[in-house]
């Protein structure tokens, strides 16, 4: 025997359109964006810690070797200052900016991107989260660096807390132009050579003093992100810093960092629809 919906029988039967769209379940709210950046970053910090320790210690001991080779030419003075400022700061370098940039090299190529596409949250959580996960491997490095370096070239320790500013603001903006070679390019290939030669640079100079690069590299090197935390970080060794100049040296590092974290935003969307 055959059951026969009373619709049917009574000349009432719903079309096929109106009772899918009755059945179907309405999409959830999109997630705001500090919800999700919390999520993205925990994500990102959780999946990312095994695999980036062991990276984390080859950035300290290469920044800590540089100033090991460069106290047989530097004695003290200026000179010492920028030497341990840059050699910190290339800490942050390495692994916000060339890691980070391998990362979304890779994510791109291997269709991950399409994995973050299909969830409910805005573009610029999952790009500040990553870039907030691989900034935070870089404190204890960093601090450790600086500690050493201080020690090293017998600058005082009294103003490390500035590292507390210098650290995710120069993160910021290294790592948002990490996010962006990586997500620009378009090989994984050709994202690791922009991420080495990003930190190459920040390797040459942030850490050779400024008044020992000709002029036209000057200019060059007023163009690093990474620059401003140097600067910022270097001014805390004298007897009495000018702090004025130490804030407005982070205020560009900050302004740098919301910058790059916006263009490496716009290169995810135009990633991610591709």
């Amino acid at each position: 025997m055959s059951v026969v919906p009373a619709e049917v029988l009574s000349g009432r039967a719903l079309p096929v359109e109106d009772a899918v769209a009755e059945q179907a379940a309405e999409l959830g709210p999109r997630a705001r964006l500090w919800p999700a950046l919390c999520a993205v970053y925990r994500a990102q910090l959780s999946r990312a810690r095994v695999a980036r320790i062991p990276l984390l210690f080859v950035a300290t001991f290469q920044s800590i070797g540089i100033m090991v080779l460069m106290r047989g030419v530097v004695d003290g003075g200026g000179e010492a200052r920028a030497v341990v400022a840059g050699s910190s700061v290339l800490v942050v370098a390495f692994v916000a900016l060339n890691l980070l940039a391998q990362y979304f090299g890779q994510l791109r190529a291997s269709g991950g991107l399409d994995h973050y596409a299909t969830l409910p949250v805005p573009p610029a959580a999952v790009v500040l989260g990553a870039a907030g996960a691989y900034a935070s491997f870089t404190v204890p490095g960093t601090v450790v660096t600086a500690v050493f370096g201080c020690v090293l070239f017998g600058l005082p320790l009294s103003h490390l807390w500035i590292l507390a500013a210098v650290i995710p603001l120069a993160g910021a903006a290294l790592a948002g132009l990490g996010a962006a070679l990586g997500l620009l390019a378009p090989r994984p290939e050709l994202a690791t050579l922009l991420g080495q030669l990003g930190m190459s640079a920040a390797l040459l100079l942030g850490v050779l003093p400024a008044d020992r690069l000709p002029t036209v590299v000057q200019y060059a090197r007023d163009l690093l992100p990474s620059t401003y935390g140097v600067e910022a970080f270097g001014l805390t060794f004298g007897a009495h810093p000018d702090w004025g100049v130490v804030v407005l040296d982070l205020a560009v590092c900050a302004g740098v960092g919301v910058v790059s974290l916006a263009v490496a935003t716009w290169a995810y969307r135009r990633a991610a629809v591709r």
